[in-house]
């Protein structure tokens, strides 16, 4: 079922990756490109998402969150396997492949991007601590088994489960985080598979939204 009313995301304000599309407000604009469904945008500032008219939205004080009609939503996850269910396009019509499609959703919330965000954590929060050199190498291997282990599962094939699904998407939009970490170019099939993804139509009016919302803002 298609929802007539349009639905708002709301999304940082001043986006700290400037204008890449690494936040998290990208899985959902790309989920909604991705079924045609029409949606409004409300930029948040870092001190409005903590204030209590916000955290009304979103107890943990961030981005994005989802609101259509009474419905008010926050975590990704939660955000885009609605609009799959409720929509055509992220969901095959098979109901085992609709479960390994939520199942590859959960996974990479989980199970890849644990690690990848520690990774971030390390690299840019961590830097500066006394014990951080010894630490990356460690962090950084974590994430390579969980790679390792995807790679593996993806072989040659383009998508994790036959055609292209919202698993493919949170995926995806999981792995792009690494695409300056030199991590990702060591698996060429997962290297390709993001290339892919992002290579969507939807997904580029979706980046091209957000960074277009980046640069109104004064960003450069």
């Amino acid at each position: 079922m298609t929802l007539q009313a349009k639905p708002t995301i709301t999304v940082f304000e001043r986006s700290p990756d400037e204008g890449k599309g690494l936040a998290r407000d990208m899985r959902v604009r790309w989920a909604l490109e991705e079924v045609g469904q029409p949606y409004e945008v409300r930029p948040v500032s870092f001190s409005a998402m903590k204030e209590a008219a916000h955290r009304t939205l979103h107890p943990f004080g961030q981005i994005p969150t989802y609101e259509d009609g009474d419905l008010t939503l926050f975590e990704t996850g939660a955000i885009v396997l609605h609009i799959a269910t409720r929509h055509t396009g992220l969901l095959p019509n098979d109901a085992a492949a609709r479960a390994r499609a939520t199942a590859w959703m959960f996974a990479a919330l989980s199970t890849v991007e644990p690690p990848i965000i520690e990774l971030t954590n390390a690299r840019i929060l961590e830097s500066d601590k006394p014990w951080s050199a010894e630490r990356l190498p460690l962090v950084e291997e974590r994430v390579r088994v969980r790679l390792a282990d995807l790679s593996r599962r993806l072989g040659n094939a383009n998508w994790l489960d036959g055609g292209f699904s919202a698993g493919d998407l949170m995926t995806a939009d999981v792995l792009r985080r690494l695409t300056r970490s030199g991590l990702l170019g060591e698996f060429a099939n997962l290297e390709a598979f993001v290339a892919r993804a992002e290579a969507r139509p939807a997904f580029k009016r979706a980046f091209e939204a957000q960074r277009s919302l980046f640069h109104r803002g004064g960003i450069v």
